[in-house]
């Protein structure tokens, strides 16, 4: 495809923790780039999911949950998702349709009006709120903040998620594209098969672990049979959070790498062997390097 008339740009997708925001770049991918869980604030730092749209190619930004932070690493969580807003060339305020004008989501349409930031809002989980309601969600937000479009969606099953995608692509400035045509994403594999693990501590161990673990890549080792070994290492805080993640005679961690091999495989397309290991580190979400390993302003 020639280079004229093509489109690309960034479109940051904000919003309050457990909106449906990475479910929403998982979605217009058509691949898991982003980490998904019942559990808020899963995602840590800024991913970027490509899609290619006709002449467009649109960046989606997804960024963590924004809500009021209290310790350094939600901070540095918070600081990550408005600089992706920033950087961005539109941005897109995901609402849970079910949960409404909540303080958090207030005080996100506050924030973009005083700094004179138009957004498009995406209402999402309609397939769980009556119309009545979606309508006067719609009007009542859009009195209080400047929303240049509204989409009703699910990003759950993709009701109305195309047409804020080729919206989306339409207004982005002409450009070369940035990436490759086939390219889902600019993480590097060993950070994606990272997220997964993640994701299945997140998913298997509910309320009983913090979101004080860290998941960290020791060893990928390519396999002259097309294979892959992967060797993690788990990091937790306390010695009572290492017995949870392995569970009475290593049950759960079998459980977890058994569920993190096979989406793994389904992301890297060949066999994986994967090792994972649980350590203690008291002191870990307060090391500087760490923090910039995640793509975190340590001093946010």
């Amino acid at each position: 495809m020639s280079e004229v008339g093509r489109r690309c740009g960034f479109v940051a997708i904000l919003g309050a923790p457990n909106a449906g925001k990475s479910t929403l770049v998982n979605r217009l991918v058509g691949s898991k780039i982003s980490i998904v869980s019942s559990k808020v604030q899963t995602t840590r730092s800024r991913v970027l999911g490509i899609v290619a749209v006709h002449d467009a190619q649109v960046i989606l930004i997804d960024t963590p949950g924004i809500f009021e932070p209290r310790q350094r690493l939600e901070r540095a969580m918070v600081r990550a998702a408005w600089g992706g807003a920033g950087d961005a060339d539109l941005v897109a305020l995901v609402v849970d349709a079910r949960a409404g004008v909540t303080d958090e989501v207030a005080a996100i349409v506050d924030r973009l009006r005083l700094s004179s930031r138009r957004a498009i809002l995406l209402l999402n989980k309609i397939d769980l709120v009556r119309r009545e309601i979606l309508l006067g969600l719609a009007a009542q937000l859009n009195d209080r903040g400047r929303f240049d479009e509204t989409f009703m969606i699910s990003a759950a099953n993709g009701d109305g998620t195309l047409d804020f995608l080729n919206s989306c692509a339409a207004q982005l400035p002409l450009d070369a594209w940035h990436f490759p045509e086939d390219q889902l994403s600019d993480m590097p594999e060993r950070i994606l098969a990272t997220e997964i693990t993640r994701e299945q501590l997140f998913i298997r161990l509910h309320q009983e672990l913090p979101y004080a673990v860290l998941v960290e890549c020791d060893r990928w080792e390519e396999r002259a049979d097309g294979s892959c070994r992967i060797d993690q290492t788990i990091t937790v805080r306390r010695d009572t959070q290492k017995a949870i993640v392995l569970g009475k005679g290593g049950a759960q961690i079998k459980a977890i790498g058994a569920a993190a091999r096979l989406e793994m495989q389904k992301l890297l397309d060949r066999p994986v062997h994967l090792f994972l290991f649980v350590k203690v580190r008291e002191d870990w979400p307060d090391d500087r390097q760490r923090y910039a390993e995640l793509g975190l302003d340590f001093d946010a």
